[in-house]
């Protein structure tokens, strides 16, 4: 009998730097299968209508909540080079997409980037980590870029401004659809 230690880590994480997967010993070798708890497991047996748990239960479409964050820094962007890539959110990288890095804010959340020289703002969805370059806060996408006028300047000082999930939903929808419309 042969005792297992460690950790597995669900397949799939990405280092940014180079492409490549994470390996963890075994997990990817095929000598054990991590096992994971499905969430439907703690769900309650049909047909109890005694239990009312569930009848309280938030949307899953509620994220992070990021309206006390505040920030003032360098923005940069990335685009083409990346496009496609997965991202830490586990979704492709778009570069059409209003999304951005940051080191440290929930992925999911919203934020309002606003370059105070031109006054021109937008909102985005995190969804990657970074910058990895030093002395910047943020990675916008090329299409946040351009909104902000960066494309072609590459970095820019900001102001990033933190919005609840409600309120970043409400303001992202009306950011896509004036960019649809040609507004920006």
């Amino acid at each position: 009998m042969s005792l297992l230690a460690g950790c597995a880590m669900p397949p799939g994480p990405q280092n940014q730097a180079d492409g490549t997967a994470f390996r963890t010993g075994d997990a990817h070798t095929g000598h054990f299968a991590p096992h994971y708890d499905s969430a439907l497991a703690a769900l309650p047996a049909s047909g109890t209508s005694s239990d009312k748990s569930l009848a309280d239960a938030k949307p899953i479409t509620d994220g992070p909540d990021a309206s006390s964050f505040h920030q003032a820094g360098r923005a940069s962007w990335y685009g083409q080079a990346f496009h496609g890539r997965k991202t830490a959110s586990g979704e492709r990288f778009n570069m059409k997409a209003l999304t951005a890095a940051h080191r440290t804010l929930p992925l999911g959340s919203y934020v309002r980037v606003t370059v105070p020289f031109s006054k021109k703002s937008v909102v985005v969805r995190i969804n990657d980590r970074g910058p990895f370059a030093r002395g910047r806060v943020i990675d916008l996408s090329y299409a946040a870029a351009k909104v902000l006028g960066l494309q072609h300047v590459g970095t820019a000082s900001v102001k990033i401004e933190g919005l609840s999930n409600q309120e970043g939903q409400v303001e992202f929808a009306e950011e896509l659809a004036a960019n649809v419309n040609g507004e920006h």
